[in-house]
Parts: structure tokens; sequence; C-alpha cells
């Protein structure tokens, strides 16, 4: 094999993720490079913590040694439109085509990129047992110091504008090139990323089904950066702003997850998520389906007026991080209950109906 530049810098990126304790990830990179194919040789992680909302929500990783087998392939692409371009990475599953698959968007939060996000959720994994393509767009520091989504910019709250047209523009870009089912597009996301995806449901009800919302707020609660960091800590949004936001709307099914600890996002931002739905039944302290020893959480099914469907989980005595995420990732509690599993559940249950 030539020894060209391109391979020795993946070559380079190995060794600094084995530095890191992250040998899987490694092997990965290891594994691409001796096949040819193109790696992404930067390193977010290795560059200076910035201000901003960085200083609240520094990353917490843990020590582990937890590996999942993931059997597709993970690869980078670039989407280019008149609004910008962000990078994403894309995972497609290793499984027979007989049918168009399910398409998952996940927006990271501050200070996250997309393998980060990708190995704390878990999701390129269930990605392989329920056959869908999930994709990891990326907020580039230039985008925001703490490459947080701007959700809180007016400009950034608007169908064919700012990022929402970016993240809708890498969703249809994917279904241009892959075989996916156009009812079955769904979007989620964590903090920043949890507030984004609430915008895109929002803003582009004809393209996602539905959207989960982990640790994330409300679409119009907040319009710059003061009144961002007002609405994180539980203040009430502005009414003009919140009466603007929820004007015509038809809600998409949503999940949201949220813990009652959380000391970043505070949780009167997930009980206004779901404010346009009413509770038909509540599980009080109930057991999570998958895993037994999850936190104690309570869960409200729910129905709009229109009739979408949404579920509440609130996670008692969880911080801020994704429920039921490996310790490999930033900003996740592997208590459970497993956030990334009852999401799908809730999305392949939920294709988008016609109008």
């Amino acid at each position: 094999m030539k020894l060209n530049d391109g391979f020795l810098d993946s070559m380079k990126e190995a060794f600094a993720l084995f530095r890191r304790n992250d040998p899987a990830a490694a092997a990965e990179v290891v594994k691409r490079a001796m096949h040819g194919a193109k790696t992404d040789v930067t390193d977010a992680r290795d560059k200076a913590d910035t201000t901003g909302f960085a200083d609240l929500l520094q990353p917490r990783r843990r020590a582990g040694n937890e590996q999942t087998e993931q059997q597709g392939q993970l690869s980078t692409r670039r989407y280019v439109s008149a609004a910008g371009q962000r990078d994403y990475k894309i995972y497609v599953p290793v499984l027979p085509r007989s049918e168009p698959l399910p398409l998952v968007i996940m927006l990271h939060g501050c200070t996250q990129d997309a393998d980060d996000f990708a190995a704390g959720t878990r999701m390129n994994a269930l990605a392989d047992t329920h056959g869908f393509i999930v994709a990891y767009p990326v907020q580039p520091q230039s985008a925001n110091a703490s490459k947080c989504w701007n959700w809180f910019k007016p400009s950034d709250q608007q169908r064919d504008q700012g990022e929402p047209s970016l993240i809708a523009g890498i969703t249809r870009e994917i279904m241009a090139n892959h075989s996916i089912d156009p009812t079955r597009v769904f979007v989620a996301g964590l903090s920043a990323g949890g507030a984004m995806a609430a915008v895109l449901a929002q803003t582009y009800p004809d393209l996602y089904a539905a959207a989960g919302v982990h640790s994330g707020l409300p679409v119009g609660c907040a319009h710059d950066l003061p009144s961002a960091l007002a609405a994180m800590r539980g203040g009430q949004p502005r009414s003009n702003a919140r009466r603007s936001a929820r004007a015509d709307s038809h809600p998409r099914p949503l999940i949201v997850f949220h813990g009652d600890a959380d000391g970043t996002v505070h949780l009167a931002n997930a009980n206004e998520l779901v404010r346009d739905f009413s509770a038909s039944e509540v599980i009080t302290d109930g057991a999570s389906r998958n895993d037994s020893r999850a936190r104690k959480h309570t869960v409200r099914i729910m129905t709009s007026p229109t009739g979408a469907d949404a579920e509440l989980w609130v996670i008692h005595g969880a911080p801020h991080a994704w429920a039921g995420g490996s310790s490999s990732g930033s900003y996740t509690d592997p208590s459970g209950p497993d956030a990334s599993a009852e999401m799908i559940r809730f999305f392949l249950n939920h294709p988008r109906r016609p109008e």
C-alpha cells in the first residue's frame, strides 16, 4: 500500500484515539484506511475549551471499555447550499435492500461531534438491528463557538432559512442518494440538538414524521443568547414569541426525555414541549421495558387535538445526559431507561400519515 499523506494522517488519528482509550474508534479508522477509504482526520476533541455555552455544558466523558459491534458503513459527506455548508456522517446498515429504509437524523449537543454522539447513543447498533439509516449533521465551531446548534436565533428558527434549511437539505440529499421511505423520516437530538429537532419538526412537518427531544427546549422560547440562558434555567418565555411559534401549529408525533435533576436545562422546558398534548395515560415510576435496573421514571402517554401522539418520559434523579447511553460518549447516563431504543420504537410506530 502506498503511504500517502491521507494514510499517514489516518494512522496519526488512530494513535490519538488509542491514547484517549477509544480502541473501537481507532480500529475503525485503521480499517477504513487499509481499505483506502477517506477518513475524517479532524478531531474537534483536541481543541481548546471555548467560551459561551461550553462553560455550562462541558462533556463528562467516563472511562469505559464498552464496544458495540457495527456491521454497516460509516462515511463522511458535505452538504452545500445557498444557506452554507455542513458536514455530516451517515451510517448505512448491511441489509438486504428489498424495501426502502427509514431515516433518522441525529443532532448532537453543545461541545459534541458526530462520532461522540454516535458512540454515546449507540444509534448505529440499533440501525443494524432494526434496519434504518442514521445520519449525524455536524455543527462546526465556526458557526457557534461551543458547537451548539443555534436554536435560539430567529434566523435559525424558520423554514428555508439558516440551520433548519441546512439540516433539511442534508435530509433530502440522503433521500435522493439512498432508498428511503419518505413516510418514515425522523429527527432527534440532545440539548441544543433537541431544541433544533423541535424546530425541524415544526418547520418541516412535510418532511419529518416524528421527533425525539432529549433534554431540549421548545420552539420560540428564546430569541438571543440571554433569553436562551433564561429559558434553560426555567424562565418563562416571551408570550409573543411563544404565540408566534405556536400559531397554526399541527404538531407531529413527539417523544420527550428529561431528567428531573437536570441542572443545565430545567424540566419546565419538557412540559412546555408537550403543551399541545393532553395526557391519556400516566405510568408512574415504571420499570423500563428494556432494563429493569433503570432509574425510576414517569411516562405520560399523550394525544394532541389533531390526533398526534406524544410521550413524555421524566427520569427521576437523572442529570443532563442521554438516558441509557454508552459511557464511551459524553453526556450519557448509562443507568437508563434506554432513550435510544424507546425513540426508535416510537418512531417506527409513527410513520407520516397523509394530511
